[in-house]
């Protein structure tokens, strides 16, 4: 889950998918204790899923107001020499 996909998200729909990633979390651990965790790096990616969602509850929660990043420009090609 991708940063801009959490603002974009109303607070409602952050708690909600803040508790079920935490109770995702709690589950794998469990898992992970047993012997059964089949995708230990899925543990990662969800323990930043929810630090993402805390961060954007957060930001809402003290008003602060995030700038957007501009987009990304290309770089021009290369002319390649022989």
């Amino acid at each position: 889950m991708k940063i801009v996909e959490v603002r974009n998200l109303t607070d409602s729909e952050l708690v909600s998918k803040k508790k079920d990633s935490r109770q995702e979390y709690f589950n794998l651990r469990l898992q992970q204790t047993t012997g059964a965790l089949e995708k230990p790096s899925r543990l990662n990616e969800l323990r930043k899923d929810v630090a993402k969602l805390e961060t954007v509850l957060s930001e809402r929660r003290l008003g602060l107001k995030v700038k957007s990043r501009p987009a990304k420009k290309s770089a021009p090609a290369a002319d390649k020499k022989k």
